[in-house]
């Protein structure tokens, strides 16, 4: 029996759903948020929060052995790695912790509690919960998220094979390492175990790794990372791993090569938690995994919204919290009503060289049929890059050339995570390479590489 209503109800407490229950009380909507496991979501818990902290680790190790350059002698140098997980545990309890207090600061319970939507009522609809109770919305949020996704007869066993949660937690480091997949959550991994001394050997079935990103960027990486003594091997599929006493065996497609390491990491991508939310017998639609939406989170079934990575790709944190604003501003009626426009997400990997971009690739942009201009600055270049001792990476630009519109901006090397903001708001601005290149960077900084970039498309590059 239903005993409480809300206006609205979302069922998943991560980035999309709490900043979404949040927004929904700014605006004076009586809003419930239902999670099952952690405030915060994956992201939060097990995602881009720990594992930066994670990060953080393996580039402080990593300074330590640049010290010498800058004239300072370090001693013996060891590694607490249960005492390092103990620390990203903290940062993700100290920010989930956040999340409880920003909810209860915003007047909205949290029910502890799997949700099933159930079937329609007078003023929305019913939402059943696992504890044998259920409640009632005028409109149901969907922000369930995703979880890691395995291959065809490969079974992690939290062992031998692991998937990010694993990953993120290990007692001790492996001496060597097999991660599958090269994507974000691939890249950072292989970065933070090569930085943390483990062999790694980075398999991917394209042609290059962080396949998402421009060639050029990939290349770089795939180059940063042989040079750090890691393998590399694309176009390769897996046909089958065995977990053994000894660690595990790969045989890669074709039967004819074997690759043996104590550990192997599964990072071939994630698929939407879709299964049991009571959505059959809907109008909703479920393709390849994932819910489909509009622009502003509708479904196709009245009164039933989706937000974040249960919706697909771009799998990103900030992504899910702007959907969950736009959507609830679309059911109360008011803000700009403006959709997520194509490339407008901000991607970041947080790499050993970091990689940033916005946009579209250069390859994007020319198969799009644009006639375009690209520039490309070096950060050895770069005064302020240079002076960290770290001027490796690039910043590339691609242009219109006919309106000068910013298609796409691509970045790789210090900081950059940091900067690529820069460009994501320009190209909300619609700004032109015009407003771009009289805009006075401050110098010495690493963005004066952003400003070098954009002159550069336009043979006006001072420093290059």
């Amino acid at each position: 029996m239903t005993t409480t209503h809300y206006d609205i109800a979302v069922i998943g407490g991560g980035p999309g759903g709490y900043v979404a229950a949040i927004r929904a009380a700014q605006l004076g909507l009586n809003a419930v948020v239902v999670e099952r496991e952690h405030l915060g979501g994956i992201c939060l818990n097990w995602g881009c929060i720990p594992t930066k902290a994670l990060l953080r680790a393996a580039e402080l190790r990593h300074s330590i052995d640049e010290m010498k350059s800058f004239g300072i002698t370090v001693g013996e140098v060891t590694v607490d790695v249960p005492a390092l997980v103990k620390r990203s545990r903290k940062v993700a309890a100290r920010l989930s912790s956040g999340v409880t207090h920003l909810l209860k600061k915003n007047k909205i319970p949290v029910i502890e509690a799997t949700a099933t939507i159930g079937k329609k009522l007078k003023n929305g609809r019913e939402v059943l919960l696992s504890d044998g109770t259920s409640i009632s919305a005028g409109h149901v949020i969907i922000a369930t998220g995703a979880r890691a996704r395995s291959l065809p007869g490969i079974v992690p066993d939290g062992t031998a094979i692991l998937t990010y949660r694993e990953a993120m937690v290990p007692q001790d480091m492996p001496k060597s390492l097999i991660i599958v997949g090269s994507g974000a959550i691939g890249a950072e991994f292989a970065s933070f175990y090569n930085d943390m001394g483990v062999e790694v050997t980075l398999i991917e079935a394209l042609d290059r790794i962080l396949p998402v990103e421009d060639a050029e960027v990939s290349a770089f990486v795939a180059k940063s990372f042989e040079k750090r003594g890691m393998k590399i091997m694309t176009k390769v599929k897996l046909q089958s791993v065995v977990a053994g006493p000894d660690g595990v065996t790969a045989t890669l497609a074709g039967g004819d090569e074997e690759l043996k390491a104590e550990r192997m990491i599964l990072a071939v991508g994630i698929t939407g938690n879709v299964e049991d939310l009571g959505v059959d017998g809907t109008a909703v639609k479920i393709d390849r995994g994932h819910i489909v939406t509009d622009g502003f989170g509708a479904t196709d079934e009245p009164g039933i919204y989706a937000i974040g990575d249960v919706t697909g790709p771009p799998w990103l944190a900030h992504k899910a919290s702007h959907e969950g604003i736009i959507c609830v501003e679309k059911i109360a009626g008011v803000g700009d009503g403006h959709a997520i426009a194509d490339g407008a997400v901000p991607g970041c990997t947080y790499c050993r060289p970091q990689v940033a971009s916005v946009g579209m690739t250069e390859a994007a942009a020319k198969k799009a049929g644009h006639t375009i201009k690209v520039g490309q600055f070096p950060f050895a270049g770069n005064g302020k890059a240079i002076a960290l001792g770290d001027d490796a990476g690039f910043v590339k630009t691609i242009f219109d050339a006919a309106t000068g519109e910013l298609l796409g901006a691509h970045m790789v090397g210090p900081e950059v995570t940091e900067l690529i903001q820069g460009f994501a708001i320009a190209r909300s601005l619609e700004a032109t390479e015009a407003e771009l290149m009289t805009t006075i960077f401050p110098h010495p900084t690493l963005s004066e590489a952003m400003h070098e970039s954009v002159l550069d498309a336009y043979d006006r590059a001072i420093h290059f």
